[in-house]
């Protein structure tokens, strides 16, 4: 696996994005894999700390990423991403097992204290040559909009933790929108030209295709996806057992959703840029 440093480097400097798909399983992670290298696109595979519980822990999700890069003979840059690192611990514990990168989310703290913080996991990180992740402002969840990130304090953060890449919450929204998706791209390019770092997008799912480009254009680097691909996977799902009333083999159910995954995979990393970027 490499550095997610390397691969958000390459596409701020050439105008494109690159796409963290949230991982959830076995099969989630090898379709997403076989989808990224057959687009021949650098891909970060990210994972949340519910997911890591339910696969088993830090160490076997590397194991398991790790064994499927080599098994699958895959070429392509990988990250492997801690998304939403709620605690100085967990970050550690993230590196520790082998992450390339981390997120510490201290979204929800005062901003000296998410400064404090995010600078400890930095200073941890930079020994293991772990690239850290920062988010200012607070994404929405369940549909609603959550608080606006403030440039001024995004500068300052930068600044003072030495954080590589940081998501500035300006709109967007964990989940499915309720409504039309509203970004505040002219604050995007405020923060991307105060901050000079790549700029990260979460919630990307549900965003219509011109305001992702639009948001590329304000310095977004990495956008985060998961609702999509749970939704085209769950549909896919949904008709082959309305299809098979009697099927029960959970490899059968699970797998009847890998081409609608790798369908949505190309089509995303298309419209971001990233194909033929590895």
């Amino acid at each position: 696996m490499e550095s997610m440093r390397e691969i958000l480097k390459k596409a701020k400097k050439e105008k494109y994005a690159v796409a963290a798909y949230n991982v959830n399983n076995l099969e989630w992670a090898r379709f997403i894999l076989e989808a990224s290298e057959a687009n021949h696109s650098p891909v970060i595979m990210e994972v949340s700390e519910g997911a890591i519980s339910y696969m088993g822990g830090f160490r076997l999700v590397v194991n398991l990423i790790n064994d499927l890069i080599s098994e699958l003979k895959i070429d392509i840059p990988v990250a492997l991403h801690l998304d939403h690192g709620s605690s100085v611990e967990s970050c550690k514990k993230a590196i520790d097992a082998g992450f390339t990168s981390v997120m510490f989310d201290g979204s929800k703290l005062p901003l000296e204290e998410n400064i404090r913080l995010t600078k400890e996991v930095v200073k941890y990180a930079e020994i293991y040559g772990v690239t850290v992740e920062a988010e200012l402002g607070q994404v929405g969840e369940n549909g609603e909009e959550g608080i606006y990130a403030n440039p001024v304090e995004c500068e300052k953060l930068v600044k003072e933790t030495g954080v590589f890449c940081l998501a500035p919450a300006l709109g967007s929204v964990h989940g499915i929108y309720k409504g039309t998706p509203h970004i505040d791209f002219e604050t995007t390019l405020k923060i991307s030209e105060l901050t000079n770092v790549p700029l990260v997008l979460h919630g990307g799912s549900g965003i219509p295709d011109d305001m992702l480009l639009e948001g590329i254009k304000s310095g977004i680097c990495k956008i985060n996806i998961n609702t999509d691909l749970q939704i085209v996977w769950a549909k896919a799902v949904r008709e082959y057992l309305k299809e098979d009333a009697f099927v029960y083999d959970p490899r059968k159910i699970i797998k009847a959703g890998e081409e609608a995954i790798k369908n949505k995979i190309s089509s995303i990393n298309k419209l971001l840029g990233s194909v033929n970027k590895a």
